[in-house]
């Protein structure tokens, strides 16, 4: 059940938040200090809001969560990876413009229900 709004999180939480989740669920990988990060950071706490109750949103810090990073192969940020029972069904990297994300974003919706 969708209840976050943009929760950070590392490997411990991964697990059960996001890979057990049949929720479609975003993950923000970032760090403080890149600049490019936290552009997208702005937008991602936006859209965060406006997807309530339907998609899940979640940030985690490289500096931090570098095994979580690793895992799944996030080297350059900053990264959105979308999850759907705990699969990598799409990403976004680098600068990514608002609209953009909220195509994939609506695309993963349909295709998460057929």
């Amino acid at each position: 059940q969708p209840r976050n709004m943009n929760k950070a999180i590392g490997k411990k939480e991964f697990a059960n938040e996001v890979a057990g989740s049949t929720t479609l669920s975003l993950v923000h990988f970032k760090t403080e200090w890149n600049g490019a990060s936290q552009i997208v950071s702005m937008m991602y706490e936006e859209l965060a809001n406006a997807y309530r109750g339907v998609v899940n949103f979640f940030t985690v810090d490289m500096e931090t969560e570098t095994v979580l990073a690793k895992e799944f192969g996030v080297s350059e940020i900053p990264a959105i990876l979308f999850f759907k029972n705990g699969q990598v069904i799409d990403h976004a990297k680098g600068l990514i413009p608002k609209n953009a994300l909220i195509c994939k974003i609506e695309i993963a919706l349909i295709s998460a229900k057929s």
